[in-house]
């Protein structure tokens, strides 16, 4: 006699659905053969777990089972009843458990030489039936558990588990330079058609990923919707360049500027500053102002200003100059280059 369904799975009879599916999936994968390969009573411990879940995963079944109506194995309880005598089951509780549930008895019979049926082409010796065929014997298991279309998946056969949950979808977005080094938010379209404004933190970076749970494609049979990732691609900036946190910046400076030093104003993520340059400045030198680089996780980037020295239009007193540097320079920059 099979085990009562609860106790075979491990939860109470007032357990819920999702209670008996989280302690059945539970129990497969322990269960599991594949799971037990040395083993000999793993294969019947895992039919025995399929066939008790079967059972109380079909809600009319369940009912049927709490009221006493069925057994453990699904099978109809009636009263009085005393064993396969060939004739109808008596009316009771169970009497309509199944579609096969007024034939069953009625076509089959145990008798001497075995499991016969009661009508049809004749057996050996003339007597009527013979064993059924495999095909009606799984017919008989569908009627007694009331699964319809005939043979159903057997309980040795694998489990082939739960639907597929929803599939994940990627987009691409183009993030303006300042909107990722500031921070911003920006409208975009999921593939589903959803409008939503997305947050784009501070320091964000080329590349970055941005995972929006349950924003994918929505699974079947109820199982979870899939995720949306999103990833940022940085517009690049007509001046700013990030090297990881670190910005970099050309800045174009006069010539008298780089030859007499003096104080300059350079553009910074959050404003203008100033910039003191040193008299002689060549063209090339590189300032470093802490701090003025990317947010991020710590402390920011910096921000690495190179001046570039940008001369004026032609000019007779600027060639007059140029000439008297000229007669007057002792080598060449270049020398041991």
């Amino acid at each position: 006699m099979a085990r009562d369904p609860y106790d075979v799975i491990g939860v109470a009879r007032s357990a819920s659905a999702d209670e008996i599916k989280r302690a059945f999936r539970k129990k497969a994968k322990a269960l599991h053969p594949d799971a037990n390969p040395n083993d000999a009573k793993a294969q019947d411990r895992f039919a025995e777990l399929n066939n008790a879940y079967e059972l109380l995963s079909d809600a009319e079944k369940k009912r049927q089972f709490d009221r006493g109506e069925i057994d453990a194995e699904g099978k109809p309880r009636f009263a009085g009843f005393e064993g396969f005598g060939g004739g109808r089951p008596r009316g009771g509780p169970g009497a309509g458990a199944g579609p096969n549930a007024e034939t069953i008895f009625e076509s089959f019979s145990f008798g001497p030489d075995g499991f016969r049926r009661s009508g049809g082409k004749a057996g050996p010796g003339g007597q009527p039936g013979g064993p059924p065929p495999m095909d009606d014997f799984f017919d008989i298991l569908s009627g007694m558990t009331g699964r319809a279309g005939g043979r159903g998946r057997s309980p040795f056969e694998p489990d082939m588990g739960p639907p597929p949950a929803g599939e994940d979808v990627t987009l691409t977005i183009k993030v303006p330079f300042l909107d990722a080094a500031r921070g911003a938010t920006q409208r975009i379209v999921l593939p589903s058609g959803e409008t939503l404004d997305l947050k784009i933190p501070a320091g964000t970076r080329d590349g970055h990923r941005m995972r929006l749970r349950g924003k994918g494609k929505p699974g079947s049979l109820g199982r979870p919707t899939g995720d949306a990732y999103v990833v940022i691609a940085v517009e690049p900036h007509p001046s700013f360049k990030a090297e990881g946190k670190d910005i970099r910046l050309d800045l174009p400076i006069a010539l008298d500027e780089a030859i007499l030093g003096g104080k300059v104003r350079a553009p910074t993520l959050d404003g203008e500053v100033e910039l003191t340059l040193p008299a002689m400045t060549s063209s090339g030198k590189t300032f470093r102002l802490r701090g003025k680089g990317l947010a991020g996780e710590g402390e920011p980037g910096d921000l690495y200003v190179t001046v570039r020295i940008v001369l004026p239009e032609a000019s007779a007193d600027l060639e007059g100059f140029a000439r008297v540097l000229r007669e007057r320079r002792k080598g060449s920059p270049r020398d041991g280059a």
